[in-house]
């Protein structure tokens, strides 16, 4: 185990996910440690520069125009407002910055101002990802020319559960997306989102798409936020299903740490509700991504200050970006 592989079968996922929890999160922790320096965390910060509005009817998204949960849409921000945010981020620690917006693909008429939030954000040494949608060929070359580090598409769910999530787009969508991404030279950030009511069997299958493409170089993986007025928030308010057994997650954890070992496992959305405890068994178990600040896009985050108390306990430190690194060796 450890090598890359393209040809991970389902029966072999879910056998690790079947594995005793102590095995897996060793064998988990063994390969992130043969891949990743111990002990260090990447720290990102997430900015909606366009909120709202959006047409897709995302189940799990307070953004959708289908969802009624009193979000206010916004225009795309100025660029001077996300470099000045940017400049923030760097301030309290973040070596990437990532910026998205809520729309089913961006105009050609945004471009101009996405290439220069780029330019701009790159320029400080930070690493840059975008998240705006589906993105045509034409569009990913416009942001690889801008120098744009990672595109953020995530496939969610497995490709059979997909339809229960989202019917405005397809699996098979999100795919020719990554490709355009990928075929520009761009890097893969795709990931999902678990506690969506899915079965174990959907999360193999997730976790089997991802493992069975060239790897993303980033791979977030989501605890569902159930937000009143989204399809799941509503549907799920009030059951067991509402929250994600918080084992499960870091089996989930685990092992995609296991089938992706190069790859960076980002603990993204839902963080803000876990113990300190689950948090430090999916760092064991290979998780060595974080955002940080108070808020994902539009719902709330651990905060920074809580995140360095948490790396204190820990004895964590943060990753280095590799833009500084370049500009620090340029010098």
């Amino acid at each position: 185990m450890g090598m890359m592989r393209t040809d991970w079968t389902r029966d072999e996922i879910a056998a690790l996910f079947d594995m005793p929890f102590l095995d897996l999160v060793y064998e988990a922790a063994s390969i992130h440690r043969a891949h990743h320096p111990r002990n260090e965390v990447q720290l990102s910060t997430l900015l909606s520069i366009k909120t709202g509005g959006c047409v897709e009817d995302c189940g799990y998204c307070n953004q959708s125009a289908s969802a009624e949960t009193g979000l206010k849409a916004t225009k795309l921000m100025d660029v001077r407002a996300v470099l000045q945010a940017a400049a923030q981020a760097k301030d309290n620690g973040s070596s990437r910055f990532c910026m998205g917006a809520a729309w089913r693909s961006p105009k050609d008429r945004d471009m101009p101002a996405i290439v220069e939030m780029v330019k701009g954000v790159r320029q400080m040494g930070l690493e840059t990802c975008m998240t705006l949608g589906m993105l045509s060929e034409k569009q990913a070359a416009q942001l690889a020319d801008a120098g744009l580090d990672y595109y953020n598409h995530n496939i969610d769910t497995s490709p059979e559960n997909y339809a229960n999530v989202i019917t405005t787009r397809t699996f098979e969508d999100r795919i020719e997306t990554l490709e355009n991404v990928r075929g520009a030279g761009i890097n893969v950030c795709s990931g999902g989102i678990v506690g969506m009511g899915e079965k174990r069997e959907d999360r193999v299958g997730f976790l089997h798409a991802l493992a069975t493409m060239p790897h993303p170089e980033s791979v977030p993986i989501n605890a569902l936020v159930p937000v009143k007025g989204t399809v799941l928030g509503d549907m799920l308010a009030d059951t067991p299903l509402a929250k994600i057994d918080e084992i499960e997650f870091v089996r989930t954890v685990a092992v995609a740490r296991i089938v992706m070992p190069l790859s960076m496992v980002r603990l993204s959305a839902g963080r803000e509700s876990m113990s300190d405890e689950t948090q430090a068994l999916c760092f064991m178990a290979g998780a060595n991504s974080i955002f940080t600040g108070d808020k994902l896009l539009t719902t709330g985050n651990a905060g920074d200050d809580k995140d360095s108390a948490l790396f204190a306990r820990l004895g964590v430190r943060a990753m280095q970006g590799e833009v500084k690194a370049e500009l620090e060796a340029a010098e």
